[in-house]
């Protein structure tokens, strides 16, 4: 789950001195909304940022957060509603599935972790892993305490032979999962936190809008590049959209290529194409999605030369999953609901054809 979400309300809280709890889900078995490692805030008036579930457990998880908040002690709460026949807080919400949740409290006296950690990576695009006690039997690590569990050893950890112990085995752990140091008696959750994916739109025409709209409400970081600066007017895009003006040409010169996920040429400009499409040939984008029919997507791969060996690999044109409708809009999600399926790794089928 990307801190995106998450990141609003904390900046609020942070700067109104007001205390948060962080919900972590650090187990889960049969059919759950959320996995391990995702997350939600919950705010002392009872807004919360985040999804574990379908709105299921989000008021009873209120209920829980506010004795967190007001002692400071990290409990876990644990779901089970896999009987058919549970209806758990009369909610009856018959998901088939359990969840273990670690409530901890961020607060100025702890300096708000680990939430600066995680707001720092973010804004870095960094992926980053951190642990977290949710379990002891030595008083010196209490349970909900946090700290990263990759690179180098922080100046308290080794002058601490006892946070050496659990950084090195949390180190050692897998994402996402579990782990016990057994010479101190503590469990450990491990969660990794992946940066979102970055998207960059070679073409800034009306069309342009939607899918950026899309990626960045997802999360998405988002570059729009294009030679033509009214096409790069920032009242046109999501404000954290990145807005580059540049000659297709020059693109290279203007942006790292290298630093993004996917990329799609839509400048409808057959010339300013061909540039984009060799520029991309010679890079590593492992994405690549091109705007309009297949004719024209042969006389660009023709132009191309030797080069287009080098881009059919990653090419996907015409861009986009076949979902129906012709508007802006319908493209733009046919468009990003592409990217999305690629860049996870699925194909994009229907969930009835692969549900069991």
């Amino acid at each position: 789950m990307s801190f995106h979400r998450l990141l609003a309300l904390y900046e609020r809280s942070r700067e109104s001195n007001h205390t948060l709890v962080l919900c972590t889900v650090i187990k889960t078995a049969g059919s759950t909304y959320a996995k391990p490692g995702a997350q939600m805030l919950i705010a002392p008036d009872g807004e919360y940022a985040g999804l574990l579930s379908g709105g299921c457990l989000e008021g009873d998880l209120r209920e829980h957060a506010r004795a967190v908040a007001a002692t400071g002690e990290a409990r876990i709460v644990s779901y089970d509603l896999r009987s058919s026949t549970d209806q758990l807080f009369g909610l009856g919400a018959g998901c088939e599935g359990a969840m273990d949740i670690l409530l901890t409290r961020a607060s100025d006296a702890n300096g708000w972790q680990p939430l600066p950690f995680l707001a720092a990576a973010h804004r870095r695009g960094q992926h980053c892993r951190l642990a977290f006690v949710v379990a002891s039997g030595d008083p010196r690590f209490e349970p909900g305490l946090s700290f990263p569990a990759e690179g180098a050893l922080p100046e308290v950890a080794r002058e601490d032979p006892g946070l050496t112990i659990l950084m090195a085995a949390a180190g050692a752990a897998a994402d996402n999962s579990q782990v016990h140091a057994a010479p101190l008696d503590v469990s450990l959750f491990v969660a990794s936190f992946t940066p979102p994916p970055t998207l960059l739109l070679l073409g800034g025409g009306p069309d342009a809008r939607p899918v950026a709209t899309l990626a960045a409400f997802l999360g998405w970081r988002v570059v729009v590049a294009d030679h033509r600066s009214n096409y790069l007017e920032p009242a046109r895009f999501p404000s954290e959209v990145r807005l580059v003006e540049t000659r297709a040409a020059e693109v290279t010169g203007a942006v790292r290529l290298e630093d993004h996920s996917a990329a799609i040429v839509m400048s409808h400009h057959l010339d300013s194409d061909l540039h984009y499409l060799r520029a991309l040939a010679r890079s590593a984008v492992p994405y690549v999605g091109l705007l309009g029919p297949a004719a024209r997507r042969e006389k660009l791969l023709s132009d191309l030369g030797a080069d287009a060996a080098l881009l059919r690999p990653r090419l996907r044109a015409p861009v986009g999953l076949d979902i129906g409708g012709r508007s802006p809009e319908s493209i733009a999600l046919s468009i990003i609901g592409e990217v999305h399926a690629a860049l996870a790794g699925r194909g994009g089928r229907p969930f009835s054809e692969t549900a069991g």
